[in-house]
């Protein structure tokens, strides 16, 4: 049986004109060059820095590539910095607030979610099946370890690599460059990256945002959650240590 849900606070940028690859693939950390239809690709936009500003999934609609991305304040902040870069290359970008974006899972169809091989599909037309609150889906996203954009990411702070990200076929290491791929690159081939992000089952979960703290010592810092479990940023050598939560 198919469930779904619908995602609050989405949008869309729309990217047409005949350099609207070029552009995109010049930008983000992810491959578009052979994207296909009915192709979902998963990919984030960096400052010069590698932290994080955005992610979002790219698809391409006839002539046009649409990035579904959060919405509203964070949607316009991504059309603005796509403005930046855009300079005089032959494109036209369109922002579309409050756009309706589904996510199901079980028997289902859609764009094939990227991320992970049990996140399911999402779509932008409605799906058949049995609509469950968003609490559901999202116990099935912590549970299976994966971020939800800045809900998780600290923009201008967090790294991919400690979000897992490249496990997520967030990166493409083998394309030319991009914003910030030095850093990632580097962090990437050097092993630099010193924490990670985890699934926890805690009776005593923290607020997003707090520190984790174990015998006095911040080990890490929470991410997002529903009950009883939840993301937590860990360090790698808390792992060696008793801990108060099982780590899923």
């Amino acid at each position: 049986m198919a469930f779904y849900t619908t995602l609050p606070n989405r949008a869309q940028i729309i990217i047409s004109g005949e350099a609207r690859i070029d552009f995109l693939e010049s930008l983000i950390t992810n491959s578009i060059a052979n994207i296909q239809p009915n192709q979902l690709v998963y990919s984030c936009l960096l400052n010069a820095q590698g932290k994080f500003l955005f992610d979002f999934f790219v698809r391409q609609e006839g002539d046009t590539l649409i990035l579904d991305c959060e919405g509203g304040e964070r949607a316009a902040n991504l059309l603005q910095k796509l403005k930046l870069y855009k300079l005089r290359t032959k494109i036209t970008l369109d922002l579309q607030n409050n756009v309706d974006v589904y996510v199901s899972w079980g028997d289902a169809a859609g764009y094939k979610d990227p991320r992970h091989t049990d996140l399911g599909y999402r779509s932008y037309t409605k799906p058949d099946g049995e609509e469950k609150p968003f609490e559901a889906w999202d116990i099935h996203r912590i549970k299976l370890g994966v971020p939800d954009g800045s809900q998780d990411m600290i923009v201008e702070k967090s790294t991919l690599l400690d979000f897992n990200i490249d496990k997520l076929n967030g990166i493409d290491f083998k394309k030319g460059c991009y914003v910030g791929q030095e850093v990632t690159a580097r962090m990437h081939y050097r092993g630099l990256t010193k924490k990670h992000l985890h699934t926890i089952q805690w009776n005593a979960i923290p607020q997003a945002g707090e520190d984790i703290i174990v015998d006095g010592k911040v080990i890490g810092v929470m991410c997002s959650s529903q009950g009883n479990i939840g993301l937590a940023l860990l360090k790698d050598d808390a792992l060696k240590l008793s801990l108060p939560f099982n780590i899923l």
